[in-house]
């Protein structure tokens, strides 16, 4: 198998467009403009690039950013092997040789240290150096970088440098509106939207405790683990506790809420 063709996204990943995100993204890829999506955390922001990446039929290579991430996590570094020591490219290198779509997901989490490597590539050099091995990569004309956060963990020590962000377009996301969220659920699970409807009822009661108690809402991700576990055999009111409740927090009075939320929504 190619490089190319290990990154391929082959089959059609499900997405529900909520307004003209998709024709702004491919205009964004036509121009080869780096793009940046924020939104709350399981609001759909790495489905849509994989979307996206199947839709314009372009290998698509995801990092999950980390605050342990080096430079050389992304661009490569000598390795020892039997044989002395061999070049190997980091998962940006690879993106910028081959053509792909590379995504660096929650890229806040990754040092600012880290990040400053990817300035070259946002601009009119689209160009990698690789001062280890002392090579400039130029990028493929296909090559497009992709980064995602979500704005509600920002801080001091968590935040793009304004040297980094205004070399994106900004695209932003949130939950779906509840009736669409509801279909999304009930494809993505096989339950029905009637009790798709009522599990988003719950995460809208939740949502309205972010900054009241909980750092932040039931994403949709979760609410789509509530609607599995449900279609596996596991009782409504089970599955919205072990899915929607226990995860997001450990503290008895959101809890008890959320629980009393639960039982009243289930029956109804």
């Amino acid at each position: 198998m190619s490089d190319i063709e290990q990154y391929r996204v082959n089959d059609e990943p499900f997405y529900f467009a909520q307004d003209k995100e998709v024709e702004w993204y491919e205009t964004a890829y036509n121009k080869r403009l780096p793009v940046m999506v924020k939104g709350p955390t399981g609001c759909g922001k790495s489905r849509f690039i994989e979307h996206m990446a199947w839709k314009l039929g372009k290998p698509l290579i995801t990092v999950a950013c980390n605050e342990d991430m080096t430079a050389s996590d992304l661009v490569g570094r000598y390795l020892l092997d039997a044989n002395g020591t061999r070049w190997v490219d980091g998962p940006l290198t690879i993106a910028a040789r081959i053509g792909a779509i590379c995504y660096l997901d929650e890229i806040v989490e990754a040092r600012q240290d880290t990040t400053v490597v990817i300035h070259p590539l946002t601009d009119h050099r689209r160009s990698l150096p690789l001062d280890k091995k002392g090579e400039v990569v130029n990028a493929h004309p296909d090559f497009q970088l992709v980064i995602s956060y979500n704005p509600g963990y920002q801080s001091l020590m968590k935040d793009l440098k304004q040297s980094t962000k205004q070399r994106f377009i900004g695209m932003d996301f949130d939950y779906a509106p509840a009736k669409i969220e509801a279909s999304i659920i009930a494809k993505e699970s096989g339950i029905s939207e009637e009790l798709a409807a009522k599990l988003v009822i719950v995460g809208e009661t939740a949502r309205n405790l972010k900054g009241h108690g909980l750092d932040e809402g039931i994403s949709t991700r979760l609410m789509i683990y509530a609607a599995s576990l449900i279609d596996g055999g596991i009782p409504a009111n089970d599955a919205c506790r072990l899915a929607m409740v226990r995860p997001i927090t450990d503290d008895a009075d959101i809890r008890s809420t959320l629980d009393h939320a639960i039982d009243a929504v289930f029956t109804r």
